[in-house]
């Protein structure tokens, strides 16, 4: 069984940055993975990434990102997957609920549902590149080997 998300409110919302699950990121706390991610691509800019992480919603963050007059950091298509994997797993490291969601997916192939992102998602009809479910499933993978380790230490 696949399973499909895009909006926070439906289920396995919580697999979407625009879940509002804060985390601990670079020593701030950031009301959303979303605020976080789309901050980081203006690194040469503290006031612009303030506005971002203080922005009511992951949408008005977004749209902040978005702006045409700032530019993006030159390396952003180079380094945008690392900062989203980074995002993800505090995501789901640093909150025990959503790690034991995410886990509870078991094998199920984690796909971003949208016909508005054919990166990201699955462009809405599987031609997309489903990062996000491609990043999502690396991190369960992750987090299944951690407690494969920890059960192995506590064995000894």
């Amino acid at each position: 069984m696949t399973i499909q998300f895009y909006r926070a409110d439906e289920p396995y919302g919580y697999l979407s940055n625009f879940s509002r699950h804060h985390v601990y990121m670079d020593g701030e706390r950031w009301p959303t993975s979303e605020h976080y991610y789309q901050a980081m691509k203006f690194p040469t800019d503290p006031e612009l990434q303030k506005q971002i992480r203080f922005a009511k919603s992951p949408g008005v963050a977004k749209r902040l990102a978005w702006k045409k007059d700032v530019p993006l950091r030159p390396d952003w298509r180079q380094v945008r997957d690392q900062v989203m994997l980074d995002v993800l797993r505090a995501k789901f490291t640093q909150n025990e609920e959503l790690r034991q969601s995410l886990l509870n997916t078991g094998d199920a192939p984690l796909v971003e549902h949208t016909y508005n992102d054919h990166y990201w998602g699955d462009a809405g009809d599987g031609s997309g590149e489903n990062m996000l479910g491609q990043l999502l499933m690396q991190v369960r993978d992750e987090l299944r080997e951690a407690d494969g380790n920890k059960e192995n230490n506590g064995s000894r």
